[in-house]
């Protein structure tokens, strides 16, 4: 498929009106593989490679293990879509996210192979959502949006037959495919079987406030590490009664990659998720 096409069509499909986004840690260093696109928006396009691209790969973050995994393959003409520009890791400090390794970037150049993020536009609600994919996997039907994020509504209310946290839990950790965590500040019981779901970083006190005002007293998000950053929002959560499961910023965010490659497949392009690594200091 031509490239331009491919873009085209993705900046129809998912860039809408009013979205923005910002990514600090690319400038210094990076301005020579960044496109002109990606520099005034923080969005779409990132590395301008190709003219034709055959094979699209998905995942959430650049880490060295999708970047490498990539070049194995020996592809070219083809394109990373990622989740995110940069690499996530609560351990590190003073960013939480770091850029990939600038040799990865040349040899993807070299290779004519092209990058493209969407980050908030992923993030906003749709059948390709992060949260809308993650509800449906832990077994909870999206019936509405809420939790406005950079002009995006990012987070989802919906129905689960699932009665208890426990419950929850249990299918969470399926999901997921490793441990969960559970802060449980209020009943074992799913009030009224309505649960809020934000996948990433939705440990945020404003989102918390949305969540008690709507009456629901369980919420399903990724990073809930107690930490000075979070802690008034734990706070809030307990003070309200809400519980808080988390599953790690990748893991809740990594179906919604996995959704996009129905999306590449039904424009014909052979499309393939590379798996990352979740970091268990999230939750």
């Amino acid at each position: 498929m031509e490239a331009k096409k491919l873009y085209a069509g993705l900046e129809k499909d998912f860039i809408k009106s009013g979205l923005s986004d910002e990514w600090f840690g690319m400038e210094e260093g990076y301005g020579e593989f960044l496109s002109e696109n990606f520099k005034k928006r923080a969005m779409g396009l990132v590395c301008d490679n190709t003219q034709e691209i055959t094979k699209v790969y998905t995942a959430v973050f650049p880490e060295d293990k999708v970047m490498q995994k990539i070049l194995d393959d020996g592809v070219e003409n083809a394109m990373l879509f990622l989740h995110h520009p940069l690499i996530w890791d609560i351990r590190k400090t003073p960013s939480v996210f770091q850029p990939p390794k600038k040799e990865y970037l040349e040899e993807l150049r070299k290779r004519n192979i092209s990058i493209y993020v969407l980050h908030v536009p992923l993030d906003n609600y749709g059948k390709y959502s992060t949260s809308y994919t993650l509800a449906e996997a832990v077994g909870i039907k999206p019936e509405k949006a809420f939790a406005k994020y950079f002009g995006a509504l990012c987070g989802i209310f919906g129905k689960t037959k699932l009665r208890t946290t426990a419950d929850l839990s249990r299918k969470f950790e399926e999901s997921v495919g490793h441990k969960i965590s559970l802060y449980q500040y209020g009943s074992l019981n799913i009030k009224e079987g309505f649960a809020a779901v934000i996948a990433g970083g939705g440990n945020d006190i404003e989102m918390l406030q949305e969540i008690a005002k709507e009456g629901v007293n369980t919420f399903v998000t990724g990073i809930t590490a107690l930490n000075p950053y979070s802690q008034k929002a734990h706070d809030f959560a307990k003070e309200h009664k809400i519980n808080i499961l988390g599953g790690t910023h990748y893991s809740t965010e990594k179906f919604a990659c996995q959704k996009m490659c129905e999306y590449f497949r039904k424009l014909g392009l052979e499309s393939e998720f590379i798996s990352g690594k979740p970091v268990m200091e999230d939750i």
